[in-house]
């Protein structure tokens, strides 16, 4: 990235090999994963603006090359993944074959995920699981069972979101357009799904819950459905705002807060120490095993065709958009 122009100004090169400094592990990078916020930082919208030139890629995993000597539990050898730090936000990132990452950033592939799988899966799995906890009252499971609303469902942190919702034992109402995302969405644990664009849509969320109301929004689309978002909230609900993938709300009323309390509250991941993110993606791991599921990959693009991997990402995936950077690109 040689500029702040766009993912269309991108090209392939060739830099020099890097090497750990103190604390830093070189990972030979396998496959990558985009993320919205690898666009947004190219167009100047996102807050890291580092120095130019610039390699994006917030996700990835692939095989340690080499550590530098004040490394102590990480190997030479290991296969890793990346967990979000600066990698790809500050300093160069997974859209490369080799890349720096700190040894506290760096876990083991889960048993049983492809390496595809552990690719996409941190940066939206943490996202989700911030929005789904980052409240001092966080959703009830069973049997009060809080319910859960996820705009934009069929994406990366959509996606996580109903996986890590279905976790909690969470009633979850997902927002698709698409009849077959719908249907996958159903197939994931979803309870219900609902067109966003349908002009009944509160009508029809308050008739599939109730007697209950909406607990929780997890919102990455913003734009003109954030009002009718706020309006289908209970009493102290709350929505945790991860994205707005569709614009600035337009004439927002404040006072559609009042009289039910309603909050609003924004995710951050850069909050995480490294510590805490190794603890809440310990717990992640954890849940998705023991409900029997998995990252879910919509599509693998080869390292020359990360432009059409980012059209693919714009498009609306459902789940995430994976590059195959290292060594399967070249066997």
């Amino acid at each position: 990235m040689d500029s702040y122009e766009g993912i269309d100004k991108l090209r392939l090169g060739e830099v020099a090999d890097p090497h750990p400094n103190q604390g830093e592990v070189l990972v030979a990078v396998r496959f990558a994963a985009l993320n919205p916020a690898d666009a947004f930082l190219a167009h100047a919208q996102y807050p890291a603006k580092p120095s130019l030139p610039h390699i994006l890629g917030r996700d990835g995993c692939g095989v340690v090359r080499e550590i530098h000597p004040s490394v102590k539990n990480v190997r030479v050898g290991d296969s890793v993944g990346i967990l979000p730090c600066h990698v790809g936000a500050d300093a160069w990132g997974t859209l490369a074959e080799q890349v720096l990452v700190p040894e506290g950033s760096l876990v083991p592939i889960p048993p049983g995920w492809t390496a595809e799988q552990m690719a996409g899966a941190p940066l939206v799995f943490l996202t989700a699981w911030q929005a789904l906890t980052q409240w001092n009252d966080p959703p009830a499971p069973p049997p009060e069972r809080s319910v859960v609303l996820v705009t934009g469902a069929s994406g990366g942190v959509g996606v996580a979101s109903v996986l890590l919702s279905q976790s909690m034992g969470l009633t979850v109402v997902a927002l698709s357009r698409s009849a077959e995302k719908s249907a996958r969405l159903k197939a994931l644990g979803a309870d219900v799904v609902l067109d966003p664009n349908d002009p009944l849509l509160r009508k029809n969320v308050h008739a599939a819950i109730a007697p209950k109301k909406v607990d929780l929004v997890i919102d990455s689309i913003g734009g003109p459905l954030f009002d009718q978002l706020v309006s289908v909230l209970g009493y102290q609900g709350r929505i945790s705002v991860v994205g707005r993938s569709a614009g600035p709300v337009p004439n927002f009323n404040t006072a559609s807060l009042l009289f039910r309390r309603s909050r609003i509250g924004g995710v951050a991941v850069s909050d995480y120490t490294p510590e805490a993110a190794r603890g809440a993606w310990n717990e992640i791991v954890n849940r998705l095993a023991a409900i029997g599921t998995r990252p879910v990959v919509d599509s693998i693009f080869s390292f020359d065709e990360v432009k059409p991997a980012f059209a693919r990402l714009q498009q609306g995936p459902m789940g995430k958009v994976i590059v195959r950077v290292g060594l399967e690109r070249r066997t």
